[in-house]
């Protein structure tokens, strides 16, 4: 069962942009509104780490490295969270994942994105 499904990478040159998207096919409108949704990302030999997140009164936070670039916004009637990524830089090379925060659903699959000349 499909709790949440991230679309949305590809490969970029350094410096491009991309959307990604999450949506939360099983919650309901009155479930997925309230929640804190955060965006997480994994590097090759990384820990997992929280870049984005948005509360249910659309306060954003952002991790340092990724603050000024990234943008994470949400459409609770679509039940979708999105995140642009704006002059990406090769580190910014994850495996990108959207959950609650804390992180309380199970894992999708996550959407690769790929910064590389």
């Amino acid at each position: 069962q499909v709790h949440l499904v991230e679309s949305g990478g590809g490969l970029v040159q350094p410096g491009g942009s991309l959307r990604l998207s999450c949506v939360a096919p099983r919650m309901i409108f009155s479930v997925f509104s309230p929640l804190s949704m955060g965006w997480y990302r994994q590097a090759p030999g990384k820990e997992r780490e929280l870049v984005a997140r948005i509360d249910s009164n659309r306060m954003t936070d952002y991790a340092e490295s990724v603050k000024g670039r990234f943008t994470v916004s949400r459409d609770n009637s679509r039940k979708t969270v999105y995140l642009q990524l704006n002059s990406l830089k090769p580190e910014d090379t994850a495996v990108y994942f959207c959950n609650t925060v804390p992180a309380e659903r199970p894992w999708g699959q996550g959407t690769q994105v790929m910064v590389s000349s």
